[in-house]
């Protein structure tokens, strides 16, 4: 019944949550900027400097390339969080590609950065295909990048599964026409009400996914 695989990055296949939090926190801190936790929430899935058209106006004299370079930079700081796979992730890759599933990636970061990570954690040779930031014109939550994957893999989306961690992709997921498992914490579950399955790892998860109900609803796992 499903024929592919597409994964998001950054908090699905790799742990980057604590570290790209800090980043922004600390740009708009260098800046004086305030912001609150719903700020930097809004920053969650999405391209960087798409997110950073929302609050550009409020840094005085800088331009959205200057503030991504500059949270980018923190990202490299050796004092910032590690980053790790999230548990079975890459393991279900494996698995999916031995099985003969074709598996792509989806993200909102850049290539270059999607291939440095996915080489990090031993990944890279695992995907056929990759859409990264550099191939849309409009981010998640808008479905380009995912109906790009689709079509780079060559199968309908409502025969692909999409694995997410964030609203925005859930979202644009969603609005391809595909199903989607999201991966859900405790303090994220109810963000993430539009997935068709919540699961709070990805360690031992059945291919195909029991969704057992109908696109849309979602059923909370674990």
């Amino acid at each position: 019944m499903y024929a592919a695989a597409l994964f998001d990055l950054d908090g699905t296949l790799i742990d980057t949550e604590p570290r790209s939090r800090e980043a922004w926190t600390r740009l708009f801190r260098s800046h004086g900027v305030p912001f609150d936790e719903h700020t930097i929430r809004g920053f969650a899935g999405r391209p960087g400097r798409e997110a950073l058209l929302d609050h550009v106006h409020r840094f005085a004299g800088r331009t959205v390339d200057e503030l991504f370079a500059e949270a980018l930079h923190y990202t490299t700081l050796p004092d910032m969080p590690a980053v790790e796979p999230v548990p079975g992730a890459v393991e279900l890759v494996v698995r999916l590609r031995a099985s003969g599933v074709p598996v792509g990636l989806v993200t909102s970061g850049t290539r270059d950065y999607a291939r440095a990570e996915l080489t990090a954690i031993g990944a890279l040779s695992h995907f056929d295909v990759m859409v990264t930031a550099d191939d849309v014109t409009r981010g998640k939550p808008d479905p380009q990048g995912y109906l790009a994957g689709c079509a780079a893999l060559g199968v309908d989306p409502s025969a692909t599964v999409v694995f997410e961690d964030a609203p925005a992709g859930v979202a644009a997921a969603k609005a391809a026409g595909a199903r989607v498992v999201a991966i859900a914490s405790d303090h994220n579950r109810a963000a993430l009400h539009a997935a068709d399955l919540l699961v709070p790892h990805l360690l031992d998860l059945a291919w195909p996914p029991e969704f057992g109900t109908p696109a849309g609803a979602a059923r909370a796992e674990g």
